[in-house]
């Protein structure tokens, strides 16, 4: 029973640090996305009023400075131009979570509160806590739960895309032909909806969300029961203009292993 817990431990430990990883990459990303796009043909939208325009304006650069001093992100290359508002909300949403989620580690370890920092070096920092976070399993997995579900906002709001390459064999687990390679995670997931494991304490079991994912150091392990083949895998993960299945949304496919 021992092993057991300690193996679902280390797979939370894994998504933890899987999840973090998309998030510190991707994060600095909706700074530059609050500019902007290009305006549609003319005539596409009516005009708005000036006294309406000059309130909008008002409105935006009073969001900008709130960004500024909360958040320390300054809109790139902001002056009277619109800034979008679904990605200055998706901002404070997450940088807010990831405030909360490192001052309730803490808490919850009994060190002290942690100093001010942005969103990357706290990110950093719940990370370097990893070893003792892995004691305490009820807050492993609470931990996994808030990153994963920043990361998901994160590339929803970026409508981000990867590339997905099938992988031939079957699932071990639901005996379905999903398996599908991620080179930007270097893993491979299984991608059926109704794939669920026999371990108890997986989330898949109560969330449908959940994905197995096989990491690099299982390729081996995944290619004896799928009937796939590690060098297969190993391609699907180096190839950057092979065939591929399609691209997906992070948002549905980027899911927590079991």
């Amino acid at each position: 029973m021992a092993d057991r817990a300690g193996a679902t431990v280390e797979l939370v430990v894994r998504d933890i640090a899987l999840w973090t990883a998309s998030l510190v990459r991707q994060f600095p990303e909706l700074a530059e996305e609050l500019a902007p796009g290009r305006r549609g043909p003319a005539g596409s939208a009516p005009a708005p009023s000036p006294a309406g325009r000059d309130e909008q304006i008002r409105e935006e650069r009073r969001e900008a400075l709130l960004l500024q001093q909360r958040h320390g992100l300054a809109v790139p290359g902001h002056g009277a131009a619109p800034i979008r508002l679904h990605v200055s909300d998706a901002i404070r949403d997450i940088t807010d979570g990831v405030v909360e989620l490192e001052e309730a580690v803490c808490a919850r370890l009994a060190l002290p509160r942690p100093p001010r920092a942005g969103v990357i070096d706290r990110l950093r920092r719940v990370v370097g806590l990893l070893d003792t976070i892995a004691a305490e399993p009820d807050l492993a997995r609470h931990v996994r739960d808030e990153i994963r579900r920043m990361a998901r906002r994160c590339a929803r709001t970026l409508g981000d895309s990867e590339t997905v390459v099938r992988v031939s064999g079957r699932c071990p687990w639901c005996d379905s032909v999903s398996l599908r390679a991620f080179p930007d995670r270097r893993a491979v997931l299984c991608v059926n909806p109704a794939c669920v494991c026999t371990d108890e304490v997986c989330g898949c079991q109560d969330d449908p969300a959940y994905r197995h994912l096989w990491p690099e150091r299982e390729w081996a392990d995944l290619a004896a029961a799928s009937g796939a083949r590690t060098e297969e895998i190993g391609a699907a993960m180096d190839t950057t203009t092979g065939t591929t299945t399609g691209t997906t949304t992070t948002d549905d496919t980027e899911e927590t292993s079991c």
